[in-house]
């Protein structure tokens, strides 16, 4: 290898999701003998500016909204000129498709962070995807997510590779090694817990209605998670009269709730690969989540690390909570079935795999 393959990533910003979680991985672990990692924000700011290594460069283009970003993310390639540019983030892949055409030397690839048709409603972005053919990769996260891109947006086939998301399993066990159980755990109460952010896509309207039925059981719900529905769940919360659902706001280290709780649950509506799934099971947590698209007939191993049921069939749903907080699970083999399929160092040499093959094409 004489010249080392620069790769330029795009994210709106470092903020504690899911997508920059990856890609700040990713570039952490790509070989330094082979790639140059740099990461490209619209506004640097976010918590895992902390964890990035020093020596990936940061491209700062200081853009507030993603549509007004085009011009200077395009300008920051022209003047580059990376081998490869991989965007992490629906929105910017779907605008940047547009654009591939004018860069015949760079290699352009798109990680997918949803099953598109149901997460992708406005027009004119959905025009977008007609271009989508023009990148020379995709990732997509799930089969759900694969299926979608090739049925609904006749994306070819052998542009969509899927790799699931890794589980940084060294960064959740120094986590866990400080966790302490959390106060508001009460002892003779079951504890459940369900993390994300508060939106409609997360269900927790759902969750709401579900724990209308177990009110009078000893069991306190712990939510996890600020947004924009924040509002209307606190006052259904009220109106439901669930004095035993507790709203925790965004928390510094959701592992500690995790590591204790008695069951975790995924209410969500669609997901893309729930890496909250993969972190409850890293934390040997045994989880309920609902039947929804998005990877997580892949993640849940029936009766091994969790289950799967109708979260819009209330009364269901609540009977299943009941019946499993009333059996006993094997913390270890919850984390082995994790550990054995989505470790990072698993996922992450499909990565880098993936970016050496993208120079052979």
């Amino acid at each position: 290898m004489n010249k080392k393959i620069s790769v330029i990533f795009i994210l709106p910003d470092l903020e504690t999701g899911g997508a920059e979680r990856i890609i700040t991985t990713i570039a952490n672990h790509l070989s330094r003998d082979r790639f140059e990692p740099k990461i490209l924000l619209l506004r640097k700011q976010g918590g895992y500016l902390d964890f990035l290594k020093k020596d990936v460069e940061i491209i700062d283009i200081d853009t507030e909204r993603i549509r007004h970003s085009l011009k200077p993310i395009l300008k920051e390639i022209y003047k580059r000129k990376p081998d490869i540019v991989f965007s992490g983030f629906g929105e910017v892949n779907a605008y940047l498709s547009l654009f591939i055409k004018l860069f015949p030397r760079t290699k352009f690839i798109a990680r997918e962070t949803n099953v598109v048709s149901k997460h992708v409603t406005r027009k004119e972005i959905k025009f977008f995807y007609s271009f989508y053919n023009n990148y020379q990769q995709i990732i997509a996260q799930s089969d759900d997510m694969k299926q979608d891109l090739i049925s609904n947006f006749n994306i070819k086939q052998d542009k969509i590779v899927k790799i699931n998301n890794p589980v940084d399993f060294d960064f959740i066990e120094n986590k866990l090694r400080i966790s302490q159980k959390p106060e508001c755990f009460k002892l003779n109460y079951k504890n459940v817990v369900a993390i994300g952010n508060l939106s409609a896509r997360k269900g927790f309207d759902n969750l709401l209605k579900v724990f209308s039925r177990l009110k009078n059981e000893k069991i306190l719900l712990h939510i996890l998670g600020d947004g924009k529905d924040r509002e209307i769940l606190h006052q259904m919360k009220d109106f439901l009269g669930l004095k035993n659902v507790v709203f925790h706001g965004r928390h510094e280290n959701p592992y500690q709730f995790l590591k204790f709780a008695d069951l975790f649950i995924l209410s969500s509506r669609y997901e893309g690969f729930p890496n909250v799934l993969l972190e409850a099971g890293a934390c040997g947590t045994y989880s309920l989540a609902n039947n929804c698209p998005g990877g997580i007939n892949e993640i849940i191993q029936h009766n091994t690390n969790g289950e799967i049921a109708d979260i819009e069939n209330h009364e269901d749903f609540s009977q299943k909570i009941m019946t499993l907080l009333h059996r006993d699970y094997d913390a270890e083999s919850i984390k082995n079935s994790i550990k054995s399929r989505f470790s990072k160092e698993i996922i992450l040499d499909r990565y880098e795999k993936i970016l050496l093959d993208l120079m052979k094409k």
